[in-house]
């Protein structure tokens, strides 16, 4: 598979290292402006974006104009999402957005989501999100935290949004750590005054995020249309 890298940060390093591991060719990695080059004319099989949230929107949207499906991880650029899915379907390409492409981390959101479904009714029992990254990261709180917040919302009815921090009775408090060197940890927690039920996902490297990403980009390669990483996971679990 020829893979264009887009952004070739400590993550884009990663995935294409494990990407050669697999077997498959960078051929091209954009760590600037992306109209400078002429993706139409470049045989790629597959994008794989892991940039800057003000470049996403655009490195993605040129890619499914050129006829590339996309994978990206990149967040903090989603409230022009509807507006990239539209633009691939238009162009019949292929999208994958995650907040995580860990396969541990989609494992997670998993149950969260059923733990989640158990609590609905206990009111007795706060629930409270904490996210620990290194220090480049450059949005908070990250976009897994966000996901498991949304996953809780959209099971709980007693809550209606989430807050950085502090947080209203109907929200749910995500608490944002910046620590040299911690790849991720999330951490979900239900408190009440007589014990806490707590999920946490910790991870020791960035292997496994590129490995999902890589993953997910061999799963969208001949597809069209948008997908999620729960799409990849029920073909591999």
């Amino acid at each position: 598979m020829k893979i264009a890298l887009l952004g070739y940060g400590r993550m884009g390093k990663a995935i294409e290292s494990i990407a050669l591991d697999r077997g498959h060719e960078i051929v091209v990695k954009i760590d600037e402006d992306i109209e400078n080059y002429s993706l139409a004319e470049m045989d790629i099989d597959v994008a794989i974006d892991f940039s800057i949230p003000d470049a996403a929107f655009n490195n993605i949207t040129s890619c499914f104009k050129a006829g590339i499906p996309v994978v990206s991880g990149t967040t903090g650029w989603l409230d022009k999402y509807d507006k990239a899915v539209e633009i691939c379907n238009e162009h019949k390409s292929g999208f994958i957005y995650a907040s995580n492409f860990s396969l541990g981390v989609n494992i997670f959101f998993e149950l969260n989501k059923k733990l989640a479904s158990l609590m609905k009714n206990l009111d007795e029992y706060g629930v409270e999100i904490e996210e620990i990254h290194h220090t480049k990261k450059l949005d908070a709180p990250s976009g897994t935290a966000i996901s498991l917040a949304n996953h809780i919302i959209e099971t709980n009815d007693r809550k209606e949004n989430w807050s950085l921090e502090s947080a209203k009775e109907n929200e749910i408090p995500i608490l944002a750590k910046r620590i040299d060197d911690i790849p991720g940890t999330h951490t979900v927690s239900y408190t009440s005054k007589i014990d806490d039920i707590e999920i946490i996902h910790t991870a020791h490297s960035r292997e496994g995020f590129a490995k999902g990403a890589v993953i997910a980009a061999e799963w969208i390669k001949d597809r069209k249309g948008e997908y999620s990483m729960k799409d990849v996971l029920s073909t591999l679990l």
